[in-house]
């Protein structure tokens, strides 16, 4: 069998290096905020990290004793934040040491390769490294799901760091809307092709998509202050009757990072909070709820994870591409993803990212809502056996597809066939959303 990649141990390293920085941000005493209250409070995720790779690789595939089975078990899993759930009382452990198991995970993970490595060929998990591609990602996807947190988090808790890049605001590509032909897509992919996937993504296989239009940039702010301007949270006819019920109980008017002051209206990003006008042309982030209502306000839809992949991967001369702007790898001029800028821009401001049909930032700046139920591809495998609830726990008819990425996801993640899912009510992502209208033309 062949040697893993030879980047793998590098990924590694830069993972814990980015979570450890993320924890930075917080300021001493914080360890015990929960910011939203459908997730653990930020000491469980200190906890949780290494517990998730220790329990993948050194017990789950080496099959190795544990030296702190109480921790392995306390940190195992996190919470899906659903509305139902009911927070309990853990008396958390200390810091320090959390912290000390944090560093004793990972030193041991440094000297597990070639104890994995002798496995290839015996275990799935070990051909090509894939046990380490499963924690590396976890570790990722938390890091963009811990900034959800952050940004919610009152200001008295976290720290602005010295390092954070300089807002990006202005105009950018005007809005329009542009029609695709009808096509075969391919959804998926094929674990030959693929190093790494996660279950949910094989296998692959073709689906037919009607003609559509589609918008070419995703919502802007100011687009969706004319939707809270109008009244869109008491029209009734806009919001689904679980959307509508929902908003009821909670009480939702606008955005959750908005708020409001005077007559007018500031944007919270991680450590601001601007003046809305000035910040008009980036992307809204809401939960699918809002989106729909938006949607059918404009006596629109959204579109499909089918529709999405047409926009995003489709040609004209019936070749699908890699990413939206073509076979080449995902770079800083494509979109805003990979933490470069730390908050949105402007919609539309990497043209060089478009689709063949000039459909912008499909990928970047915002994971996208479509209106598709997360569910098993045909001929679906739960092939992690040390992580089987993955996706099959989330098959539950609740969770909605994102596709796409945020300014906050790693460009590991930036693959065609990665899905994405959330509750319509969880308001807290990064998301981003396009409205289409079936048929040829609007």
């Amino acid at each position: 069998m062949s040697e893993f990649p030879a980047d793998l141990l590098g990924r590694l390293e830069a993972a814990w290096e980015r979570s450890d920085r993320i924890f930075t941000l917080l300021k001493r005493g914080a360890w015990l905020e929960r910011p939203i209250a459908l997730r653990q409070p930020f000491i469980f995720y200190l906890g949780h990290l290494p517990a998730f790779a220790w329990n993948q690789v050194w017990r789950g595939v080496l099959g190795r004793p544990s030296f702190n089975p109480e921790f392995d078990r306390l940190f195992e899993r996190g919470i899906d934040p659903v509305g139902d759930y009911q927070p309990t009382s853990v008396a958390w452990p200390p810091e320090g040491e959390i912290l000390s198991y944090r560093d004793r995970v990972r030193d041991a993970l440094r000297g597990s390769f070639d104890d994995v490595l002798a496995l290839q060929g015996k275990d799935a998990l070990a051909d090509r490294g894939r046990i380490y591609q499963v924690a590396i990602e976890h570790e990722l996807m938390h890091h963009e799901t811990l900034l959800y947190m952050v940004r919610q988090l009152a200001g008295s808790h976290k720290s602005r760091p010295g390092w954070l890049p300089q807002l990006v605001t202005g105009g950018a590509a005007p809005p329009k809307a542009i029609g695709i032909p009808s096509a075969r897509v391919t959804l998926g992919a094929s674990r030959e092709g693929l190093a790494f996937g996660w279950d949910n993504e094989f296998p692959e296989h073709e689906v037919e998509v009607a003609p559509f239009t589609m918008d070419a940039t995703a919502v802007r702010n100011r687009e969706y202050l004319e939707f809270v301007e109008a009244g869109g949270y008491d029209r009734r006819d806009a919001w689904s009757d679980d959307d509508w019920e929902w908003k009821a109980s909670t009480g939702v008017r606008h955005p959750a990072n908005w708020t409001r002051e005077g007559d007018g209206w500031l944007y919270g990003t991680l450590f601001d909070a601007l003046p809305l006008e000035d910040v008009g042309d980036w992307p809204v982030y809401v939960s699918l709820a809002e989106a729909r209502a938006y949607a059918r306000w404009r006596g629109l839809e959204l579109p499909t994870e089918a529709e999405f992949h047409r926009a995003a991967y489709g040609a004209p001369d019936g070749t699908p591409r890699a990413h939206p702007w073509g076979d080449e790898a995902a770079c800083p001029q494509h979109g805003s993803f990979d933490f470069r800028h730390w908050a949105p821009t402007p919609v539309g401001s990497h043209p060089a990212g478009a689709s063949a049909w000039g459909v912008h930032e499909l990928v970047g700046n915002g994971w996208e809502w479509t209106s598709s139920v997360f569910e098993p591809y045909p001929g679906f495998a739960a092939y992690v056996r040390t992580y089987p609830g993955y996706s099959a726990d989330f098959f539950d008819g609740k969770h909605h597809v994102m596709l796409g990425a945020s300014w906050a996801t790693d460009a590991a993640l930036v693959r065609r066939s990665f899905r994405n899912w959330f509750q319509p009510h969880y308001p807290y992502v990064f998301a981003k959303f396009r409205c289409v209208a079936r048929g040829s033309s609007r």
